[in-house]
């Protein structure tokens, strides 16, 4: 279906897409063509309710490198509010999330990102766009704009100091140093570092985990309220919060969550 993306079902019960990047001749670059097949994939699994978690990864010895030199674009001021960028079935309620690649935060799913390699200029964007990152010890970080007289692009610059702080992030945009697995893990650019062999098994091992034990509802809600809070004061995270509580409690998946707990039996989670 795709040419420079494939997407493949993991896991117990095939409940884990995994949407890989594939061009690994080129380090899986950005091109025009891999842009639009990855959106139209992403978009894809997140309407499939057989799939609860989403798993990004790159073929070969890369994440992604970037855009491919060959595909720069000058982006007009006004892209961010185009209408390709538009989604009509947007799960989030914040217009923020209605942008480039605000389609990630948007989805209703999970999405770890599997970092096997580099991961520069747009591949970090993508990685940090993820729910999570799990990276191999081979993997490494740029943010490269600088070196390419370059700005921090497509949000890039309110992204990373809410995942690494506010020095770190000025540190990472303003040189723009490659940055390896044990130091990004230091820094909580990354959530775990693992042998590069282990990587996509691990990875899958924590997705199978989330896919067949925890509620596909409860997580689409939780994404909702994580990826939302920046904009929120306590008080109306609250507020909403216990509006989404009063609606949990009537829900299909926790008449099941405390069923299967007092039966002491696997969960069957509908989503509902």
């Amino acid at each position: 279906m795709y040419s420079q993306v494939t997407v493949a079902r993991a896991g117990k019960s095939e409940r884990i897409a995994v949407v890989t990047l594939n061009r690994p001749d080129k380090l899986n670059a950005l091109t025009k063509v891999m842009e639009a097949e990855l959106r139209d994939a992403m978009e894809a699994v997140d309407r499939d309710d057989n799939v609860r978690v989403v798993v990004l990864t790159g073929a070969g010895k890369g994440f992604c490198a970037g855009m491919d030199i060959n595909e720069l674009e000058v982006l007009p001021p006004g892209d961010i509010r185009a209408a390709q960028w538009m989604r009509p079935f947007d799960m989030n309620r914040r217009a923020d999330y209605q942008t480039r690649y605000g389609y990630f935060p948007a989805m209703r799913k999970p999405v770890i990102a599997a970092i096997n390699g580099a991961a520069a200029g747009l591949g970090l964007v993508f990685a940090l766009y993820c729910d999570m990152r799990f990276a191999g010890a081979n993997a490494a970080f740029s943010s490269a704009f600088a070196r390419r007289g370059l700005i921090a692009e497509h949000g890039i610059s309110w992204l990373l100091p809410r995942v690494v702080g506010p020095g770190h992030a000025a540190d990472l945009l303003y040189s723009a140093r490659k940055v390896l697995a044990d130091e990004a893990l230091r820094i909580g650019l990354v959530d775990r570092v693992v042998d590069a062999d282990a990587l996509m098994a691990t990875t899958l091992d924590y997705a199978d985990d989330l896919a067949e034990n925890v509620s596909p509802r409860s997580i689409r809600v939780m994404k909702r309220q994580l990826w939302e809070q920046p904009f929120q004061s306590l008080a109306e995270a609250t507020r909403l919060a216990n509006a989404e509580m009063f609606e949990s409690i009537q829900s299909e998946d926790f008449t099941e969550g405390v069923a299967h707990f007092i039966e002491r039996r696997p969960a069957r989670f509908s989503g509902r």
